[in-house]
């Protein structure tokens, strides 16, 4: 699915309340791995997949939940493109972060973003998108969290 393509951040306006949803997006063991590596959080639910099929109620491994929160920026890259007037994008933060239930290794997610309100605050526009990530396999989101982004004229 082709990224929403937005003139200027003046044409940001008319999709307050519209939801963009992304192309599906697959959660390969290899990349829960190297989040391992990078983040140093080794814990067997994410690697021992012998182990997590023994004793995880998963039954496989799982990502984590930061891995599928830091997957937020290319998934918004799919999700949405401003062509002109912004100089650059910048994660502000997050009001509220939740992870409902797990991304097991090999599942495929994708976004939900729903562009609460717009803002401009010290000479940049502040947008507040509601994200839903949702895995093909099951009916509950994976995460759920309300994402700031400030964008740089």
């Amino acid at each position: 699915m082709p990224a929403l393509e937005i003139e200027n951040l003046d044409g940001l306006e008319d999709f307050v309340g519209r939801e963009i949803t992304t192309d599906w997006f697959e959660v390969t063991q290899d990349r829960i791995r190297q989040f391992a590596e990078a983040t140093e959080d080794r814990q067997w639910i994410h690697l021992d997949y012998d182990r997590a099929k023994r004793e995880s109620p998963y039954a496989t491994t799982i990502a984590h939940g930061f891995l599928t929160l830091s997957l937020l920026s290319p998934l918004m890259e799919q999700a949405l493109r401003i062509q002109n007037g912004v100089r650059m994008a910048v994660n502000y933060g997050l009001n509220r972060v939740r992870f409902p239930s797990p991304v097991r290794a090999g599942s495929k997610i994708r976004g939900r973003f729903t562009l609460q309100s717009l803002e401009d605050v010290s000479n940049t526009c502040e947008a507040v998108f509601s994200v839903v990530v949702e895995d093909q396999s099951q009916g509950k989101p994976c995460c759920v969290a309300e994402w700031v982004v400030r964008y740089y004229p």
